[in-house]
C-alpha cells in the first residue's frame, strides 16, 4: 500500500544514521513512533523532568501529525512509558498528559511504568496512532463506557472504535471504588480484566473472537514461574486460532498489588459484520514451553499484526543466549519469514517496538536499533525501542512487535 513518511524539519534526532521515520500514513492509519524531549542532535532535554518532558513529547507527538495531515484530535491509541521506582502518582500523571490534549480530543491509553528508558535523564516515552479517512475527511468514533471504573480523565476512553478498529485501553483490576481487586493474584486479576475487556468489546457488538492483538504487562522476572500462569490464565479466553500476541514482565505496576494490565485490539466491520482473517505459524519459527492458542501472524483486512518476535527455539529456550545482537538479527529474519507467509515484506512495515534487555546507556540502544534499521528500506517505519531489566523467558533479551499494512485480500 501507498505510504507517507515523515521527518519534521528540526526534529529530534538519534545520534547514529536509521532509516526509520517519525511518523508514517498508510490508508485510514497514522503511525507515531515513541516521541521524546531530545534536541536534533539526540542530547536529552530537560533531563529528568516529567512534566516538561511529557510536554514537550506532546509537542514532537502534534508536529509530526501535522505533518501528516492530521492533528491530537484524531488520536485512537496512546501508548506512554513513563520512569517510576514506584513513587510516580499515576493519575497525576494522567491528569498532566491530559492537559496536553485539545478540546474533542478522545484516546484510548495505556501507561507503563519502567525502571528507565534508552537514554539517561530521559523519563517519559509517548508512541500512538490515529486515523483519518485516505482523503483526510476526520473519522467518525464511538466510544466504551465504563461505568465509572477506569475514572479517567474526560480526554481518556476506556476503548475506542474508528473505523474498524477497536483499540481498548490498559485494564488494570481496579474495583469500582478505586481498591486493588484480588491483590497479588495474578491468576485471579488476569480473570477479572479479561472479563472487562470482553465487556467493553461487548459494547461495540465484538468479542474475543475479533482481537488481533493482545498485549500483557505482567509484574515478575525472566522466569517460567512468573510467565506461565497468568499466560495460561488469559489464553484461556480465546479459541484458536488466536490473535498475535506479546507478554512483557515489568518490576512493578503503579500500585502496590497489582500484577497484570492487559490491551487488546480488536477488528470489526463498520457494519458489524466479523472480519475474516488469516493466521500463519512457519514451520521454522519458535514456540512457548506450553501450548498457547496464539499465531506467529495474522492478516485481516489490510491489516497485519505480529506477536512479539524473539530468539526461542521450539522448546522455550534461548537461541544466542545472552546476545542481544545475534538475538535481533534472528528476531528481524522470523519477521521477515512471517510477513513473507502473508504476502508481504520489510517495506510493508509501518511501526516497530522493541523491547531489549538493558540500562538507560546509548550504546545498548544503538546496538539492536542499527541492526533493526537495516532490515528496512529507506524510508523505513516508526519505531519506539525500550529498555528492561529482564524479559519473559532466561537469558532472552529482545522482543520485537511489528505492526504491517498490504492491500486486502
Amino acid at each position: 500500500m501507498k505510504k507517507r513518511h515523515v521527518w519534521p524539519d528540526g526534529h529530534w534526532n538519534w545520534p547514529i544514521p536509521v532509516t526509520h521515520k517519525h511518523g508514517v500514513r498508510c490508508g485510514e492509519m497514522i503511525w507515531v513512533g515513541g516521541q521524546v524531549d531530545l534536541s536534533p542532535s539526540g542530547v536529552v532535554q530537560n533531563p529528568g523532568n516529567l512534566e516538561k518532558q511529557t510536554e514537550m513529547a506532546m509537542v514532537h507527538f502534534a508536529t509530526v501529525l501535522r505533518d501528516l495531515g492530521a492533528d491530537l484530535s484524531d488520536l485512537v491509541k496512546l501508548l506512554c512509558f513513563y520512569v517510576s521506582d514506584g513513587s510516580v502518582d499515576e493519575r497525576a500523571f494522567l491528569v498532566r498528559l491530559a492537559a496536553q490534549l485539545p478540546a474533542g480530543a478522545r484516546t484510548a491509553i495505556t501507561l507503563i511504568p519502567v525502571p528507565c528508558l534508552a537514554y539517561p535523564d530521559l523519563v517519559v516515552e509517548i508512541e500512538g496512532f490515529a486515523m483519518l479517512r485516505e482523503d483526510g475527511a476526520k473519522m467518525p468514533r464511538s466510544y466504551a463506557d465504563d461505568g465509572g471504573e477506569a475514572q479517567l480523565p474526560d480526554v481518556f476512553a476506556p476503548a475506542v472504535r474508528c473505523g474498524k478498529m477497536i483499540f481498548v485501553s490498559g485494564q488494570l483490576p481496579l474495583t469500582s471504588d478505586d481498591a486493588v481487586a484480588l491483590p497479588g493474584d495474578i491468576v485471579g486479576q488476569t480473570d477479572y480484566v479479561m472479563t472487562r475487556i470482553g465487556e467493553l468489546l461487548g459494547q461495540f457488538g465484538a468479542g474475543f473472537g475479533d482481537v488481533v492483538k493482545s498485549n500483557r504487562w505482567y509484574a515478575g522476572t525472566a522466569t517460567i514461574e512468573d510467565f506461565e500462569p497468568a499466560a495460561l490464565a488469559c489464553a484461556a479466553h480465546y479459541v484458536e486460532p488466536g490473535p498475535a500476541a506479546t507478554g512483557i514482565p515489568i518490576p512493578h505496576h503503579a500500585r502496590d498489588g497489582i500484577e497484570i494490565m492487559l490491551e487488546v485490539v480488536a477488528m470489526l466491520g463498520e457494519d458489524g459484520s466479523h472480519l475474516p482473517r488469516t493466521h500463519v505459524w512457519p514451520d521454522t519459527l519458535w514456540d512457548w514451553h506450553v501450548h498457547l492458542p496464539y499465531k506467529h501472524g495474522l492478516k485481516c483486512a489490510e491489516m497485519i499484526f505480529l506477536g512479539g518476535q524473539v530468539s526461542l527455539n521450539k522448546k522455550g529456550e534461548a537461541v544466542h543466549p545472552g546476545d542481544l545482537m545475534a538475538q535481533t538479527r534472528q528476531a528481524m529474519q522470523h519477521i521477515g519469514t512471517i510477513l513473507g507467509e502473508l504476502g508481504a515484506d520489510y517495506s510493508d512495515v509501518c511501526k516497530v517496538l522493541a523491547f531489549y534487555e538493558g540500562q538507560a546507556a546509548h550504546d545498548t540502544l544503538h546496538d539492536n536499533l542499527a541492526i533493526r534499521s537495516s532490515y528496512f528500506p529507506e524510508p523505513g517505519p516508526a519505531t519506539t525501542g525500550i529498555p528492561l531489566p529482564l524479559l519473559a523467558y532466561p537469558d532472552m533479551v529482545i522482543e520485537i512487535d511489528i505492526f504491517a499494512m498490504t492491500e486486502p485480500g
